[in-house]
């Protein structure tokens, strides 16, 4: 399979997975105070008007964080369509997908919805869904990948050394 076409399945499984899972919460009313599915686990629903974890919320308006979206997510179309591998393709999609999915709830709602609730006693994790999700993975990927880059370039780097070349 082709790298961009990889990514391109990637950003629509990751966008269309995100939206599924939004629509579900909120037209769900329980998850209005929250419902604990796991010890640990906690579905509520967050509109979250700022960035990660409620950064810049209220200082940076709604539109502004869009703008700046659609600036990173042309640079990482650029970067897929550049792709060197299936590898950065997919985690390029993972990310492109997930920031689509709240680019447009930030249209439909000026505001991202959160509904993942993680927790231990009494602390809470601020809460995010699966765009923050396809994002946090691909960006994973792309920082493993680096270094799996940099491994490979040294150990060739020695190769050259030893056979003289």
């Amino acid at each position: 399979m082709n790298s961009r076409i990889l990514g391109a399945l990637c950003a629509i499984a990751a966008f269309g997975l995100d939206q599924g899972t939004k629509t579900l919460a909120l037209n769900t009313p329980a998850l209005e105070h929250g419902v604990e599915v796991l010890p640990f686990l906690n579905l509520v629903r967050v509109l979250n008007d700022g960035v990660s974890f409620g950064m810049l919320g209220g200082i940076v308006p709604w539109w502004g964080l869009i703008a700046l979206a659609a600036v990173i997510v042309a640079w990482l179309l650029i970067w897929l369509w550049r792709a060197p591998d299936r590898l950065t393709a997919a985690a390029l999609g993972l990310v492109i997908g997930g920031a689509l999915g709240n680019v447009i709830d930030r249209l439909r709602y000026q505001a991202v919805p959160d509904f993942l609730d993680f927790h231990f006693g009494t602390y809470h994790w601020p809460s995010f869904n699966l765009a923050d999700v396809a994002i946090f993975c691909g960006a994973a990927l792309l920082f493993w990948d680096g270094f799996r880059a940099t491994k490979d370039s040294e150990q060739d780097h020695r190769k050259e050394n030893i056979t003289g070349g």
